[in-house]
């Protein structure tokens, strides 16, 4: 889709495609209500600003249908398509690492009341692990403010995948 595609939809249409990329609702209002946008970096820059305001609320809302790492996505549409595509490297995980993540995730609901969120795109079933270790050390303040920065993270590499810049400079 072309930014301009995204200007000019129809609010409730536009919506729909904005909330695949994260589903906090004053969050997919606001960003719908500052079209037009004069290119993607705009975009990308008015959503990545919005994103900073989310509070913990707008955070569980959202996380409330999201599939837990490594469990099989069966979701259908633009979220899921994106959820199977950004866990896909849990598909080859050792099945050593898949058994101590599943386990990671069991301690990080029962300690933080929430599924356990990374931005899993480009990172290696290992990695994955050794954050999701590192951040049940943390504090429930610090754990909802860096799972808040991951699916803002997940949000910008949705809406990169989504939007096409259609802005090419004129030639001379």
């Amino acid at each position: 889709m072309l930014i301009t595609d995204l200007n000019q939809l129809p609010e409730d249409e536009a919506r729909a495609i904005v909330r695949v990329w994260a589903d906090v609702p004053s969050w997919v209002d606001d960003v719908v209500a500052a079209r037009p946008f004069e290119d993607l970096a705009h975009l990308e820059d008015v959503a990545g600003r919005l994103a900073k305001e989310w509070t913990e609320q707008d955070l569980d809302a959202a996380l409330s249908q999201h599939p837990r790492i490594g469990d099989r996505v069966d979701r259908e549409g633009a979220e899921g398509d994106h959820s199977r595509r950004e866990q896909s490297a849990m598909a080859t995980a050792a099945a050593d690492i898949a058994r101590r993540i599943a386990g990671g995730t069991a301690r990080y609901e029962e300690q933080f009341g929430r599924v356990f969120l990374i931005r899993a795109a480009g990172r290696s079933p290992e990695q994955i692990l050794t954050e999701l270790e590192r951040r049940l050390s943390n504090d429930p303040e610090t754990e909802w403010r860096e799972a808040a920065f991951q699916l803002a993270q997940i949000a910008q590499l949705r809406l990169e995948a989504a939007i096409d810049d259609d802005t090419t400079p004129e030639a001379p």
